[in-house]
């Protein structure tokens, strides 16, 4: 790939601290080079990467951040750096290759976590104590962020947090960074009842009723997170160009999933009708966004204007849903009611990386199957059960778990 020669911008001082972004001449999408230091060798050399997006503004914002970074780290880093000079080089080594939400989690944690231990720490010096304090803080919403205070969060979400700290300390003994992990084998704080809301069907069924009075968009994303069971952040940054009507089939692209994983699944006739319908009011689109953002035709839809057509749909329609209900809530309908298709298949279809995780976060219990479960049992030792004896599950043999 060769720079274009269209739009791109500069920061930072020519032989010191340069940062360059420049547009990707077909795709559209920024892209920074600049020049920086091994670790190791002590040599410049040049970096080019992905920013992952297409908005200008804020990718002068990140060569700025980076640019004030090179000044600062511009000489080799040993053993033992701050974690402000640690969570720098894993942000600009390893955070560009994932998903852009997880991207801007990588942001927000690494600001927390300097807020809470301190620019200048030394990363080996973190101790169960600083571990303690960072839970019990988030827990009561007493981080503050940008000068605004963050609000208290469950465990899920601090648990999220901490695992990124762990991998930014993994990665810097990886990287010959530190001589060792210092919170290696902590334990995470865990939700005794986590608050995963689903849909049922009849729900489902009374929220698309009402949909296109809401807004057309918000109608077809409804009914492509149900149909592909992807997250909304996948759904809301689909182009035309990512569905091959033919096929019968949708791209989705790396940069938007939260796994960082481009892949391919088909569409139900339900989404291809869906999408026929809406190609239908609005033709000649070419390649843009199918949910473009009521002012900025320009950019995609985003979380808080979903979430607010989600309300809406919810109080037109008149049915009662569990507090803080949302897309994902079918993105679980859609992995429960697939419980049959075997794992590989079904992380393929809905984007999972870790089957596991389907297991413990998104599949539920209900009646229908349990039901049909104790209908269908059989002694063991009849032909139907002969090879599936206690211990020997299709599932325990895919975890390893078979004794």
């Amino acid at each position: 790939m060769t720079a274009s020669n269209g739009w791109s911008y500069s920061a930072g001082e020519p032989g010191l601290n340069r940062v360059r972004v420049f547009e990707h001449p077909k795709s559209g999408v920024l892209y920074m080079e600049y020049r920086e230091r091994d670790p190791g060798t002590g040599r410049l050399r040049r970096r080019r990467m992905s920013t992952g997006h297409r908005d200008r503004q804020r990718a002068k914002r990140q060569a700025q951040e980076i640019a004030g970074t090179l000044a600062i780290v511009g000489a080799p880093v040993g053993r033992d750096p701050t974690l402000r000079t640690l969570f720098d080089i894993y942000r600009r080594e390893v955070t560009p290759t994932k998903g852009a939400s997880t991207q801007a989690h990588d942001g927000r944690a690494s600001a927390m976590f300097l807020r809470t231990f301190g620019n200048q720490r030394r990363a080996s010096t973190l101790t169960r104590r600083d571990w303690d304090q960072f839970i019990r803080a988030r827990r009561a919403g007493l981080i503050e962020l940008d000068h605004r205070p963050q609000r208290p969060v469950g465990d899920r979400q601090i648990q999220y947090d901490l695992l990124f700290l762990r991998a930014v300390l993994n990665w810097a003994v990886s990287a010959t960074l530190l001589e060792r992990n210092p919170l290696a084998g902590l334990p995470l704080p865990k939700e005794r009842n986590p608050h995963r809301p689903q849909l049922d069907h009849a729900t489902y069924e009374k929220l698309v009723a009402v949909a296109h009075r809401v807004d057309p968009r918000f109608k077809l994303a409804f009914v492509l997170a149900h149909e592909t069971g992807h997250r909304q952040q996948a759904v809301c940054h689909l182009r035309w160009s990512d569905i091959d009507f033919a096929r019968a089939e949708v791209q989705w692209r790396a940069e938007f999933d939260k796994s960082g994983a481009a892949h391919r699944t088909p569409l139900t006739d339900v989404a291809l009708d869906a999408l026929h319908e809406a190609r239908a009011r609005r033709p000649g689109i070419g390649a843009g966004w199918l949910f473009p953002a009521p002012r900025k035709p320009d950019q995609p839809c985003d979380r808080g204007i979903m979430s607010t057509w989600f309300r809406r749909a919810i109080a037109l329609s008149g049915v009662t849903v569990p507090p803080r209900t949302g897309f994902h809530a079918l993105r679980r309908k859609f992995a429960t009611e697939l419980k049959d298709v075997p794992l590989p298949d079904l992380c393929a279809l809905g984007g999972w990386k870790d089957a596991k995780t389907i297991l413990t976060c998104y599949q539920t219990p209900d009646r229908d199957t349990m039901r049909s479960a104790l209908t269908a049992r059989r002694p063991l030792g009849t032909a139907k059960n002969r090879g599936h004896t206690r211990g020997h599950t299709p599932q325990a043999a895919h975890f390893g778990l078979t004794r």
